[in-house]
């Protein structure tokens, strides 16, 4: 007999380490685009785990190819060759038409392993190490050390200081404060392609080509974020792909495996060439077999179902939608985002009670900063789907 809703959330408060307020509610499966709570309630999920969840649940044809490998192998270890690992390696080389991979446990990993590269790709060069790495104000790359020194807020920062050194924060979307921080000490320049927990703020095209030209200019490593806008959420494979740059190195995790806990960071030519090495990186668990069938299963089935572009086709409908109801409410101040990451900028009322009311409707919705409601459904999302998170949000306002 399952234990009540009560119990449950007592036991894992008596058992699990407080670093989240998390909303009273325990799920407990998944079908499609919703989701369902032990007491039974059904939720439209329009959070899909934190952007993660891109094809839903139980979507057909990945349940049944990680059955299929963990009946088979789950882990090796970096010490031998996996197919599951190399075939998930040559998928993610080739949608992004970058070079290397390297596989990690979570989009906090890529972070560091990205900031590693470009460590050692200007080390190599004059065995400097006072290196510098030019990072973006109201960023998040992640908790770890690395990661943190990269993230540009300060109430993230403050109790965990001293964080890496060398790291000198500029504007988002303003290119003269980028170029001002460039020096010879300059390595690399960190950024996401949107800005996601920030508030949900593309990169505008002429800011991220400008960036990419100073790289170019001073041979310094563009990194770029992809850990949340990337695998199709944009409608494109990385959101990238629309500036018409390419990065030296990109991050991505999140989307990447659809619910199983897996990231990577992709190294183009330049960075691969010269940079990390046998003995300058490493993980136990990073591109194990059980990880990496469930990405080379997610591209075989974005591109077997044209996922990316059903994102384009839906999305259209979305921005539609959102826009009337920003016009229509007052304290919705505007719409802000790229394909199936949006934002709802929410001014005059407190947009956590929004998303606790949604919750009372049926609807999962999160935030992003301190105002924002942040909307990042699975990316298999129907017109019909928008239609009825329009209609369960519009009764939580």
């Amino acid at each position: 007999m399952t234990e009540n809703k009560e119990t449950i959330i007592e036991r894992a408060e008596g058992a699990v380490l407080h670093t989240y307020n998390r909303y009273p509610l325990v799920l407990e499966k998944g079908e499609g685009v919703y989701l369902y709570d032990t007491d039974g309630k059904k939720y439209l999920d329009f959070a899909a785990g934190i952007a993660v969840q891109a094809l839903g649940y139980h979507y057909p044809g990945y349940d049944e190819a990680l059955k299929a490998q963990i009946d088979k192998l789950s882990h090796t270890s970096n010490l031998f060759y996996n197919v599951p690992a190399m075939e998930a390696a040559e998928k993610l080389v080739k949608a992004s038409g970058m070079s290397k991979v390297f596989f990690t446990n979570s989009g906090t990993e890529a972070i560091e392993g990205a900031l590693k590269t470009a460590r050692k790709y200007a080390w190599q060069k004059d065995r400097g190490e006072d290196h510098e790495i030019i990072a973006m104000n109201h960023s998040f790359h992640g908790r770890s050390m690395g990661a943190l020194s990269v993230t540009g807020n300060e109430a993230y920062q403050a109790p965990f200081r001293p964080l890496v050194g060398g790291i000198r924060f500029a504007g988002y979307n303003d290119l003269d404060s980028v170029r001002a921080l460039i020096t010879d000490k300059t390595c690399g320049i960190i950024l996401e392609t949107i800005q996601g927990e920030g508030g949900i703020y593309p990169a505008d095209k002429e800011f991220l080509k400008g960036v990419k030209d100073l790289c170019e200019e001073h041979d310094i490593l563009l990194i770029l974020d992809e850990i949340q806008c990337g695998m199709g959420r944009t409608g494109h494979m990385f959101a990238w792909q629309e500036y018409g740059i390419k990065p030296d190195v990109m991050t991505c995790a999140k989307a990447l495996g659809c619910g199983v806990p897996v990231g990577a960071f992709v190294l183009g030519e330049k960075a691969a060439g010269a940079s990390l090495v046998p003995g300058d990186h490493g993980t136990t668990y990073g591109g194990n077999p059980f990880a990496c069938a469930a990405v080379s299963t997610v591209f075989d089935l974005y591109e077997k179902n044209k996922i990316v572009d059903h994102v384009r086709a839906v999305s259209a409908y979305l921005e539609q939608k959102l826009d009337a109801l920003a016009e229509k409410y007052d304290f919705i101040k505007e719409r802000r985002g790229k394909g199936l990451i949006q934002g709802l900028e929410v001014q005059g009322r407190p947009v956590g009670e929004i998303v606790v009311k949604s919750q009372e409707m049926g609807l999962l919705v999160i935030t992003a900063g301190n105002n924002v409601l942040r909307l990042v459904p699975p990316l298999v999302i129907e017109n019909r789907h928008v239609d009825e998170m329009i209609e369960k949000l519009e009764r939580a306002f």
